[in-house]
């Protein structure tokens, strides 16, 4: 067997090295990622104070795709580290974690609270993005426009508040005050950056889209308010005014979960309508609405091939 020579021990240093600190800019897209889930040593009690202590000290830590920490991280990686650190238990992918906690509303929102995002050009309830909220409309996240964990605005940025879908809730209710100093970094986000990737549960890159306006000055209470829906979930609420629907199917009782998946993974949203029929109680699933039947009937092919071949268009007023 040939001796190793000092230069191949060397490259073998530095390729184990990966996401490290003496390795500050490994690649965020890297052609073999390490789709193993390393779970966080719990090192702080859950709280606000310990919460905001890892937000300051990770900024700036790089983005790197299917990453948990604690060096870099993609975004769903980062919310599993902090959380996964003071000993509480999320999902590892963020369109997990928007399936659990306390559901809330925008104007519940406080410091430590997950904000989940629908980044891709579809419509509906797919969760591909996830932030951790901070106060005044700010949010921290991992994010592929400048590829590091940084601060973004939820009311100045254009992009990230027509996106806002789901917020939940973590931490304990507590009323521990955490420190009110501005952030410590603001920087203007590049374009978001698409890059194809294997399909495996962890969808969080962003198609391309416009930059995303930052602003300095503080955000005032009336910027506070203006234009912000935190979506509920689709089954509750009529996304569009329309009378055309496709009509999943009728079932007793509620739907299985995989199938109300199956319709949000592909960018649709869905209603249920509940009727009894005799002593028992039915639940007409429904696709939509639709504001045309042309529209109906160009979405239903799609949705006959992915979800639910049976599927056919319904009218309802």
């Amino acid at each position: 067997m040939k001796k190793l020579t000092y230069l191949t021990l060397f490259s073998i240093v530095i390729l184990s090295t990966g996401c490290s600190q003496k390795n500050p800019k490994p690649h965020h897209h890297p052609k073999n990622p390490d789709y193993s889930i390393k779970k966080p040593k719990v090192v702080y009690k859950p709280s606000r104070n310990n919460l905001s202590k890892m937000v300051e000290e990770l900024q700036g830590r790089p983005y790197v795709w299917a990453e948990e920490g604690p060096e870099c991280f993609d975004c769903s990686g980062f919310t599993y580290y902090v959380y996964g650190s003071m000993g509480i238990d999320i999902p590892r992918v963020a369109r997990e974690q928007a399936k659990v906690g306390k559901i809330i509303t925008i104007e519940e929102l406080q410091y430590g609270d997950l904000i989940f995002f629908n980044t891709t050009n579809q419509p509906g309830q797919s969760i591909t993005h996830v932030g951790l909220y901070l106060g005044n409309g700010w949010f921290t996240h991992a994010s592929t426009g400048k590829y590091e964990v940084l601060y973004t605005n939820l009311y100045t940025s254009i992009y990230f508040k027509e996106r806002l879908r789901v917020c939940r809730r973590y931490l304990p209710d507590a009323r521990t005050k955490v420190s009110k100093k501005k952030p410590w970094k603001i920087v203007k986000e590049q374009p978001i950056r698409t890059q194809a990737l294997p399909e495996i549960g962890l969808a969080e890159i962003p198609p391309a889209a416009k930059e995303v306006p930052i602003m300095e000055e503080p955000v005032t209470k009336e910027a506070m308010k203006r234009d912000i829906v935190c979506a509920t979930p689709a089954s509750k609420e009529n996304t569009a005014e329309g009378i055309f629907y496709i009509q999943v199917g009728s079932f007793e009782g509620k739907p299985k979960s995989d199938l109300l998946f199956a319709i949000t993974r592909q960018g649709f949203t869905y209603k249920m309508i509940r009727f009894p029929k005799g002593n028992i109680q039915i639940n007409k699933l429904l696709i939509g609405p639709y504001k045309s039947k042309k529209e109906v009937l160009a979405a239903l092919p799609s949705v006959k091939q992915k979800i639910q071949k049976d599927a056919f268009v319904a009218e309802i007023r």
